[in-house]
């Protein structure tokens, strides 16, 4: 009798620990939220607890923005997609407008701008004054998860139609308006000077001390070595770089980088 009333309870435990399992597991699918938020260039893939195949895209691009990642050739294949949205959607422009927000606020934090015409602040052009972004969402290039053409993008550059970068030429004009001259220092060819001077003012930007684009007998090193060299030169001739904003890091290591630099996005290509 003993034995029948100890199975009779232990069934009835179960039966109750079956049916709370039941009704919190009900409750949670309901009511518990994912521990973090989908990033929102991810909408097409799954939610939390469930594999995501380019989940890795996004560590992948932080590696890049940080330079942790070097000397890579083309976008991942799986990360076409996610650099595709991030490009076109609104956290891209977000990005740039952070990096130019705080740009602007370093600049209203300068004390004083010296009178003698030597203060200077270095511009890269492509994805920094000017954005590409027409030529790279081309299904032949594919956000540059195919291989560069460089035949294909000078043709591109040729036709002087790509957009300003608005963020920056709110940070150009505002460099003018302080009485800081504004030196661009590109790794374009020379021989496509009209081409991007055409561009340049068409976007907004009519006014430089400067615009050093690369010579035919500079084209076999390393860009970074070039602009390394570029900025030397500006401060052997008594320039003080009081900023360098560009989209590459080699637009912002070695010597000479200035006061202050800023890095501008770009998940699309990689420049030495």
């Amino acid at each position: 009798m003993a034995a029948t009333l100890v199975r009779l309870l232990l069934v009835s435990l179960l039966a109750a620990t079956a049916a709370s399992a039941a009704t919190n597991s009900t409750h949670t699918q309901h009511h518990r939220r994912p521990p973090y938020n989908v990033h929102l260039l991810r909408h097409r893939t799954g939610a939390a607890g469930r594999h995501i195949p380019f989940i890795n895209c996004l560590s992948w691009r932080l590696g890049v923005e940080t330079n942790n990642i070097r000397d890579w050739h083309m976008v991942p294949r799986l990360c076409q997609g996610y650099v595709g949205h991030y490009m076109l959607g609104r956290q891209y422009h977000n990005d740039c407008a952070a990096v130019a927000a705080a740009a602007l606020r370093y600049l209203a934090g300068l004390r004083h701008v010296n009178k003698d015409g030597k203060d200077v602040w270095v511009f890269d052009i492509d994805e920094t004054a000017l954005s590409n972004l027409p030529y790279y969402a081309r299904a032949d290039v594919g956000f540059g998860a195919k291989a560069y053409n460089e035949t294909k993008f000078e043709e591109w550059v040729k036709e002087a139609k790509a957009p300003a970068m608005p963020e920056t030429l709110r940070l150009y004009r505002r460099v003018l308006s302080m009485g800081i001259k504004v030196v661009f220092i590109s790794a374009t060819k020379e021989e496509l000077r009209p081409a991007r001077v055409l561009n340049l003012h068409q976007s907004g930007f009519r006014i430089w001390e400067s615009l050093i684009l690369r010579e035919r007998n500079e084209t076999g090193g390393a860009v970074v070595e070039y602009k390394t060299r570029k900025r030397t030169e500006l401060v052997k001739k008594g320039y003080r770089i009081v900023g360098n904003i560009g989209d590459q890091w080699s637009d912002l290591v070695g010597e000479n980088v200035g006061f202050r630099t800023f890095k501008m996005p770009d998940p699309m290509y990689y420049v030495a």
